[in-house]
């Protein structure tokens, strides 16, 4: 078992009668020497305060700079002082914590709140225990006092509203043994010595969701660009909304969730983007492609081709009728995979269809109907043709996706070719609607018509699933996407050096 070390403030935070362990005095363990010296030694920061340069702060810092295995590490203290950090992870727990306070019946505890002491990830309240074992493998810190609310009375939704560590003297007496025994539970645990980190030339971090229903990149195109990014000596990291506060140690970001504005997408781009990172795809591209109206008027702006579309109020809905006629195909502002899209046979379709989405939105989209066995995708990356897809419409449906009113959802079938095996037409339409949105990774989608090819939209972070998007390149399609952030990061750090 290796070595562990308890560090306190004062001498007498370790009150006579706590059980025999090696307990050091904080300032001892700055001072360096032979804990300093030491190798794998397990610490337990007890210290007071973990306020940021306070000795506690001090105390985990070093002790990772050393080597040594702490808790809580610095990114954990980082992560416990502010809400606007923490909450992001929280989020990620309140699924479960509705499930296991939901059930309690109101009796049990106060109507709309609830407070949960956690030490070493144990709890004196059995059936939560679960829950506190999360808590702490989320915020590995050794004491935690956990607010918990409730919206909507009672019966309402419960959530996690505040998450704070605990100095050791926080313990009433009649919780000591509760304490030293979930102490002790945690040192016979083994910890687990992470891997040997390889050397890289640069750290890039992905985005994603695993539970995102229709991701734009399955789990086995993620595991081949980790695997790209290896042979090329890029540190690929597969990261999730919780990872929000550690963006700052990677260089570059690649975003593999459907993205939105005013959504955590969104503010990773931003974050990523003002901390210097490569970012793709960056926040303008998602302002940008986001929004249908913005796109519309984009396109309209530069003369590119595009079916006769019309931006609606409700006082200007008719014109939609006069101008396009039926069918007409009527979309609210932000969607994706064809949601949001829908199709007005007639006037009745029309108003009704439009009462749904100005609910949502004062802007729609009216677009012209034009019918296709499939669209074309033409992926562009740094202004560059990059894949080509045929996506066919799904089985008696006039959409790529079908979306049935169960949430569930039926794809066409799809034909990749190599670029040149496009008509030049549909290749130099698409970069000429993607020059308009910047340098990153689109999806632009076109139709092609008698009058010649017309775009459809242009997509910030477009489709990569195995066996679909790189059926013709293959691994190729990962290196690239890789060799794409290696050569901007390599002209950042060409400009740094320059200066």
């Amino acid at each position: 078992m290796a070595e562990h070390l308890l560090l306190v403030e004062h001498a007498d935070d370790w009150k006579p009668g706590f059980p025999r362990l090696p307990v050091v005095n904080a300032r001892d363990y700055l001072a360096g020497g032979e804990l300093a010296a030491k190798r794998g030694l397990r610490v337990i920061n007890l210290c007071r305060s973990y306020r940021y340069l306070s000795v506690g702060y001090y105390c985990s810092l070093l002790a990772e700079a050393r080597g040594h295995k702490v808790i809580p590490t610095v990114r954990t203290i980082q992560e416990l002082s502010s809400r606007a950090l923490y909450s992001l992870s929280t989020e990620e727990l309140d699924v479960l914590v509705q499930r296991m306070l939901g059930r309690r019946k109101p009796s049990a505890l106060a109507p709309t709140a609830y407070e949960l002491t956690i030490c070493f990830g144990q709890c004196d309240v059995k059936e939560l225990r679960p829950l506190a074992r999360e808590i702490f493998e989320t915020f590995s810190c050794p004491i935690l006092h956990v607010e918990f609310r409730c919206q909507g009375g009672w019966q309402g939704t419960w959530r996690i509203g505040a998450v704070k560590a605990l100095p050791l003297a926080a313990v009433p007496p009649e919780g000591e043994d509760a304490l030293f025994s979930a102490l002790e539970g945690y040192l016979s645990r083994r910890w687990r010595q992470p891997r040997a980190r390889l050397s890289y030339r640069y750290d890039l971090a992905v985005l994603h969701d695993p539970d995102e229903d229709l991701p734009p990149s399955d789990a086995k195109a993620l595991q081949r660009l980790v695997k790209a990014g290896k042979a090329l000596g890029v540190n690929v990291e597969l990261i999730q909304r919780k990872d929000y506060s550690r963006l700052a140690e990677y260089d570059a970001l690649f975003i593999r969730e459907t993205t939105r504005i005013g959504h955590h997408t969104f503010r990773f781009a931003k974050k990523a983007d003002s901390e210097g990172l490569v970012v793709i795809d960056d926040p303008d591209s998602i302002l940008r492609c986001t929004n249908k109206v913005y796109l519309a008027e984009l396109l309209a702006a530069h003369c590119i081709p595009r079916p006769k579309t019309l931006v609606l109020r409700k006082e200007t809905l008719m014109e939609a009728e006069q101008q396009i006629g039926y069918p007409v195909v009527l979309k609210i502002p932000e969607g994706s995979f064809s949601r949001g899209v829908f199709r007005a046979e007639e006037r009745s379709g029309l108003t009704r269809i439009a009462a749904k989405l100005f609910r949502q939105s004062d802007l729609i989209l009216a677009q012209e109907y034009l019918y296709t066995p499939f669209d074309w995708r033409i992926g562009v990356l740094g202004r560059q043709p990059f894949y080509a897809c045929k996506y066919l419409m799904s089985r008696g449906h006039w959409q790529i996706v079908k979306h049935e009113t169960d949430g569930r959802h039926e794809h066409g079938g799809f034909e990749t070719l190599p670029i040149e095996a496009v008509p030049l037409a549909v290749v130099r339409t698409a970069l000429k609607a993607a020059d308009l949105i910047g340098d990153g990774l689109y999806g632009v989608d076109l139709k092609e018509t008698p009058a010649g090819p017309v775009v459809i939209e242009v997509n910030d972070n477009p489709s990569l699933d195995a066996d679909v998007e790189d059926l013709v390149l293959g691994e190729r399609l990962y290196a690239r996407l890789i060799g794409e952030f290696v050569t901007r990061l390599d002209s950042r750090r060409t400009q740094r050096d320059q200066r």
